[in-house]
């Protein structure tokens, strides 16, 4: 029997576990009507956290909007119009939700029917899960105790929902008392009428008639008992109520959503974040209809014991204390949920466009969009945000600098349920600085972009004013500031605190939190993190001792990273590594993720390496002496390591570092023992035949690398006529071409070997190629001939 099939047949709390975990989200009318689709898709092996999937959930997804239509288009009768409606708009919102995000939709849905197999297992009395459980579990990478939370929301809605019928009959006996209590007050007239005029009523009459009275009081008395005993009942849930939700509401928001706040600046540092923020907004949304009713319900039940005040003395009305304290967990949510959705840059240039959009995650449900809010912006400094956080409020015209257009109107995204405003087209004008101490520089400022609104709910019965602040920021006026500060917003991100002090992050962290960030940094630029001996070398360089790299409890101070010059260098431990970051990222992205660039890697260790491979051996490893730079290490003759004057970025927009491998004939095999046409050929510029026609009368050429020294030491020309002489200082590059190198000196094997790499000029000369009217001097025409005898 198929998973839906037994799911349906679930009985009582387990049947309302498989309803609550269906949502907006993922509407369960869609789980019913491609129930078998569905499911035969999903028993597929997909990991959603595995990126070469990628290309098969965004098909997925396609496909799954396109059997949405199709299923909606075929329901043409009356009986099934608000299921076509229903499932139209979740094919709308799956289009704007999930087709630039498929992976989050494998998620739910792995999540929806992990829960079912969950639940039938459990009612089937089946221990263990099946391999198709396994692979349907609920996914962690949703937020944490989601069926929980979903259980506790229908919890809270039965109890809102029984209060609600409580107060009802509660309202009924109200009314059957006051009908009781007016007859009882006529027939108190009627005796005192008996009593006034004797003579013309009968004595029988005043008997009946106290008679009744004894009735009727006995029965108002005991009407007054019950009520006051169904007031004190019902106060009583209202309690509880709303003791359950300040609880649920506490885990919602200083919980899940903080975690969510938390994950959002991670991912600053290159995290992966999956953005759940619209279960959070249901589970909002659950909370705010739920706050509201109960809400009103107390308002009711206040209104009630103040048109029939029957208190017993010495009772004590909770009522009043209930409606603030629902009033404060309704202001609390709305206030909270007022969110930035997408983060402003945090290194910010002046004068640069930049964008943001902030959220509402309950302001459909209090129908805030009726009346839609403004959003202002505005930026402030860590001093004034630590103002605002003390005294809830700015002082007006208190702002740390000009932003243009930061105004906008919340709208209401019908398709997406969402209230939000985006701002497309900001830019800081002017920055106030705050005065520098010591070693402080304009890169260790942080500031806070400030958004604020103001609207009300309810008619105007409740008025808020919300306001939130962005994750730090750091303002340059230059692209050279840049690096530093980065290296601020970096470590900020990676170790600020919960509940901190804006914006405080501490001094000394242990290298192994350090390391675990650089990685991450480095694999969401490039494609591939850091190894072990990557970090441990990383170590040995951040604190300045080849020793210390292999231990991750080692503290590693805010000054050692990015404040205090390498030994010998003009330049930190940050900006080494950045550029290194900057370097792979823009030019060496694919040797890297293919691993064939040891990159990490001391001098002395590489020298090691390669002395035990065979000649032409080489490696590639970044280089210590200058900032984003990369060298090209190999054993040539005589068991000489050298290495070649590192590339840079200028370099590899001049010629790749695949070609330029290519052009070094002596470079034979990628260590250990990879032939280097094997590890690089994809890489390699193809060779383009027009290249190889004449335009206007010339003869076109090609840039090629070539040392000169390693040829020499090689005994052999990378290619021919190349200026060379046997003395070695006539090889200076600077003296040969020009430009300024190292000198090229001979060492002992331990010891490399720096030389230069330079471009040459050849022509694109062919056997095939036509030289017959052209005219050369005799120097060239030597030059051809030699080429075309080799």
């Amino acid at each position: 029997m198929a998973l839906w099939a037994k799911a349906q047949q679930l009985q009582g709390e387990s049947l309302r576990q498989v309803h609550a975990v269906y949502g907006n989200h993922f509407p369960i009318e869609v789980r019913h009507f491609l129930a078998p689709w569905i499911e035969n898709k999903m028993l597929t092996e997909i990991d959603p956290e595995n990126a070469e999937h990628y290309q098969y959930a965004a098909n997925f997804v396609e496909t799954l909007i396109k059997e949405l239509e199709n299923k909606a288009a075929s329901m043409e009768t009356e009986e099934l119009f608000l299921t076509r409606i229903k499932l139209q708009e979740a094919a709308e919102y799956f289009k704007v939700q999930y087709l630039n995000n498929p992976m989050m939709l494998i998620r739910v849905i792995r999540h929806c029917l992990g829960t079912e197999m969950a639940l039938v297992k459990q009612a089937e009395g089946v221990i263990g899960a099946s391999p198709v459980h396994q692979v349907m579990s609920p996914s962690p990478c949703l937020p944490r105790n989601n069926l929980e939370i979903t259980q506790q929301i229908e919890t809270l809605r039965q109890r809102t929902q029984e209060t609600g019928e409580n107060l009802r009959q509660m309202e009924q006996e109200h009314e059957a008392f006051a009908l009781e209590y007016h007859e009882l007050t006529k027939v108190q007239a009627s005796i005192q009428h008996v009593q006034n005029n004797p003579l013309t009523q009968s004595p029988d009459v005043e008997k009946q008639l106290r008679a009744k009275k004894e009735s009727l009081a006995q029965k108002v008395n005991q009407r007054v008992v019950e009520l006051l005993k169904t007031r004190a009942l019902l106060a009583e849930k209202h309690k509880d109520t709303v003791v359950g939700i300040g609880s649920l509401q506490g885990r919602v928001l200083d919980d899940e959503l903080i975690r969510w706040k938390r994950e959002q600046q991670l991912a600053g540092n290159g995290v992966p974040f999956v953005n759940s923020l619209d279960i959070i907004q249901e589970w909002c949304e659950a909370l705010s209809e739920i706050i509201w009713q109960n809400r009103q319900q107390i308002k009711d039940s206040e209104r009630l014991r103040t048109k029939f005040a029957i208190d017993p003395p010495g009772s004590v009305d909770i009522l009043p204390t209930l409606n603030t304290q629902i009033t404060q967990l309704l202001s609390s949510l709305v206030t909270s949920t007022f969110i930035i959705e997408k983060q402003p840059p945090q290194v910010m240039k002046t004068n640069t466009r930049f964008t943001s959009s902030v959220r509402l995650l309950v302001g459909p449900k209090l129908n805030v969009h009726m009346s839609p809010p403004q959003v202002s912006v505005s930026i402030i400094s860590e001093a004034q945000a630590n103002t605002l956080l003390k005294n809830d409020k700015m002082a007006k015209g208190d702002t740390s600098g000009e932003i243009l257009n930061n105004t906008g109107s919340m709208e209401y995204h019908k398709s997406t349920r969402h209230l939000s405003v985006h701002f497309r087209n900001m830019q800081l004008r002017k920055i106030k600085r705050t005065e520098k101490k010591g070693s402080e520089s304009v890169m260790d400022e942080k500031f806070s972009l400030l958004f604020q609104s103001k609207f009300s709910v309810g008619g105007g019965e409740l008025v808020f004013q919300v306001w939130t602040l962005s994750l730090p920021v750091v303002v340059i006026v230059h692209g050279n500031q840049e690096p530093h500060a980065w290296a601020t917003v970096t470590w900020d991100n990676a170790f600020a605190e919960p509940g901190r002090i804006p914006f405080v992050v501490p001094d000394r962290v242990p290298w192994g939190q350090v390391s675990e960030t650089l990685s991450t940094k480095f694999k969401a630029a490039t494609g591939r993190g850091l190894t072990s001996g990557n970090l441990k070398y990383l170590g040995s360089k951040a604190f300045r001792n080849h020793n210390a790299g292999d231990n991750p409890n080692g503290i590693i101070t805010w000054s050692q990273f990015c404040k205090e010059p390498l030994p010998d260098r003009n330049f930190t431990f940050w900006e080494w590594f950045y550029a290194i970051k900057k370097l792979t990222r823009e030019h060496l992205r694919g040797p890297w993720v293919d691993n064939i660039i040891h990159g990490f890697i001391s001098r002395n260790q590489t020298v090691d390496m390669l002395k035990l491979r065979p000649r032409g051996t080489f490696m590639l490893r970044y280089s210590d002496s200058e900032l984003g730079g990369i060298t090209i290490a190999w054993h040539g003759e005589n068991d000489e390591i050298l290495m070649i004057q590192p590339f840079n970025t200028k370099d590899f927009t001049i010629r790749s570092l695949a070609d330029r491998i290519f052009d070094l004939k002596y470079l034979t095999h990628l260590y250990p023992d990879i032939p280097k046409d094997v590890a690089f050929h994809k890489y390699y510029t193809p060779a383009d035949p027009a290249d190889r026609n004449a335009t206007n009368g010339y003869v076109r050429q090609i840039l090629v690398a070539h040392v000169p020294a390693a040829s020499l030491s090689e005994g052999m020309l990378s290619y021919p006529n190349t200026p060379a002489s046997n003395h070695m200082e006539r090889l200076s590059p600077e003296s040969q071409f020009g430009q300024p190198s190292p000198s090229v000196l001979r060492q002992a094997a331990e010891t490399p070997q720096s030389v230069s790499a330079h471009e040459i000029e050849y022509p694109i000369i062919d056997d095939d190629f036509p030289l017959e009217g052209f005219e050369f001097n005799s120097m060239v025409t030597d030059m051809i001939q030699s080429y075309k005898a080799q």
